[in-house]
């Protein structure tokens, strides 16, 4: 049964696999390293330069509250099953 819990369950899911990707070891493999994207003053920005600047971004901001978050959900799984 698809539940808002069940939502909630895989945003959190995505978002500790996002933080968790390596850039140097994994994302460079593929050309998605921070080395590949050299950008010149004034040139458009391409769509993976900006999804490696939100994984980037989400890496450096969503570390303490995801904690948080992995906390709370395996403490209400525990209790509710």
């Amino acid at each position: 049964m698809f539940t808002l819990w069940s939502l909630v369950e895989a945003s959190l899911l995505f978002l500790n696999a996002v933080c968790v990707l390596s850039e140097e070891r994994f994302l460079a493999k593929y050309g998605w390293g921070m080395a590949q994207q050299v950008q010149g003053f004034g040139e458009p920005t391409s769509t993976k330069s900006q999804l490696l600047l939100l994984v980037r971004s989400i890496r450096t901001v969503a570390k303490i509250p995801l904690i948080l978050l992995n906390v709370v959900a395996i403490v209400f799984k525990l209790l509710l099953g």
